[in-house]
């Protein structure tokens, strides 16, 4: 993650906050290229240089603020382990799946900038970002798939490296439903109510039981 300036981090805690929810907001709204500092600094109310003295760049700005994010989003996901813990991996991957539900329904702007970096090649930054968050599921999904296979509730012979793949695109996917039409494929997610969101994710979870199990 990049790094802000001494002179940001020795700010109070609420006016950290209060920069980095109006830079979500900014970068939501109009994307990396459309993204004003000058809006910005209008409505934060601070002089425009006073963003670069924090962060150096528009490209640092963002890439604080995204990295905040991802770091944000790994909270639930510790949590939905925690809720399950003791009742085996594919009740873990059900409750991930929600937690991510509930992630992007507490932060809207998070995963609609992620959005727009995923089908937009021309995003500074792009594939440092991307990679990071990929990184970040990998690192929570391996783990559970070696328990897995050392408690016997997975396959013996299968590929960690295959399975965390699968995983990673399977929560990808799903949380990409939840936000936007286009991207349900069938699913019934998107503009579903809770009930709805929450048996399908336990439908997807039992179709890769079948797959995946010893």
């Amino acid at each position: 993650m990049r790094q802000a300036s001494e002179t940001f981090a020795n700010l109070p805690e609420d006016k950290r906050q209060r920069v980095l929810d109006a830079a979500i907001e900014e970068f939501a709204e109009h994307g990396f290229q459309g993204a004003s500092m000058n809006r910005l600094a209008a409505r934060l109310a601070i002089a425009k240089g006073s963003i670069f003295q924090y962060f150096g760049s528009k490209e640092g700005l963002f890439g604080f603020a995204f990295g905040r994010a991802v770091e944000l989003f790994k909270g639930p996901l510790k949590a939905a382990r925690e809720r399950a813990r003791g009742q085996g991996f594919f009740e873990v991957l059900r409750q991930s799946l929600l937690a991510g539900m509930e992630f992007i329904a507490k932060h809207p702007r998070i995963h609609r900038i992620y959005l727009k970096m995923l089908h937009n090649e021309d995003f500074p930054l792009r594939e440092r970002v991307l990679g990071q968050v990929r990184a970040a599921s990998a690192k929570y999904f391996r783990p559970l798939v070696l328990e897995g296979i050392r408690r016997g509730e997975l396959r013996a012979d299968l590929d960690p490296d295959l399975a965390v793949y699968v995983l990673d695109t399977l929560l990808d996917r799903f949380l990409q439903s939840l936000a936007a039409a286009p991207l349900d494929g069938g699913l019934g997610v998107f503009g579903a109510d809770r009930a709805t969101v929450e048996r399908r994710a336990a439908e997807l979870v039992e179709f890769l039981r079948r797959g995946l199990s010893a």
